[in-house]
């Protein structure tokens, strides 16, 4: 682990506007918490960091809500489950009592690109990332209830149940011992868009695709046992 080097916990594509969306924005079909309240701002981390129907790396709904579901795993991770012989600034940037700093350590381009705090203390997001959760709100509420309005409840209801009392689904890669001849703790730690010269570095450790190390176009990754 490059303790001295802050390592990104997201290094996926992303897209998005600032945190304080006008309510004209959200369409009747689909509604998510504001984002200024801890379940809407995880909500829109999910749904930044995985792909809809039609972008790159996606799949089906089945692998974009897996991908979501190992998103929040991790914050998760890094906040409660530092692993023996690391501290939580090593595997996490930050000293963080909750998800959301966990989420904005590092600043504008630290652990999840494009979400921050402003220079008021307040939780951010970038406008590309806005921009993009506006728009798939708007397709999500043409028409009948479908692919993008189902992926968008399945965000907001993961992280209003994990606000409300954690995540009631397992962690794939808790049970993850060794990769190759390397032991490994188990459980994600980091994730980045899957291409082979995108890696964290340090202690991470590539979880492989038969581990299930690939979901919604990101690439997982543990870290190796001390």
């Amino acid at each position: 682990m490059k303790s001295r080097q802050a390592i990104r916990l997201c290094g996926g594509v992303v897209f998005a506007g600032l945190l304080c969306l006008p309510a004209a924005a959200v369409p009747a079909g689909v509604e998510l918490p504001p984002p200024a309240e801890p379940a809407g701002y995880i909500a829109r981390l999910l749904i930044n960091e995985v792909p809809f129907p039609g972008e790159r790396g996606y799949v089906s709904e089945k692998d974009t809500r897996s991908a979501m579901l190992a998103v929040l795993w991790v914050v998760e991770s890094r906040l409660k489950h530092v692993p023996g012989g690391y501290t939580q600034p090593e595997v996490a940037s930050a000293n963080a009592a909750n998800a959301i700093e966990v989420i904005t350590a590092g600043g504008e381009k630290g652990q999840c690109d494009g979400f921050y705090r402003d220079g008021r203390g307040r939780p951010v997001f970038s406008p590309r990332v806005g921009e993009r959760i506006d728009n798939l709100l708007k397709i999500a509420g043409r028409g009948e209830p479908g692919r993008f309005a189902r992926l968008l409840i399945y965000a907001r209801d993961l992280a209003s149940a994990y606000v409300r009392g954690g995540i009631d689904e397992a962690d794939r890669f808790a049970g993850l011992k060794r990769i190759g001849a390397v032991p490994v703790t188990g459980r994600g730690y980091a994730w980045m868009s899957d291409r082979d010269y995108y890696s964290p570095g340090g202690a991470f450790v590539r979880i492989p695709n038969a581990d299930s190390g690939v979901l919604g176009g990101n690439r997982f990754f543990t870290l190796e046992r001390r």
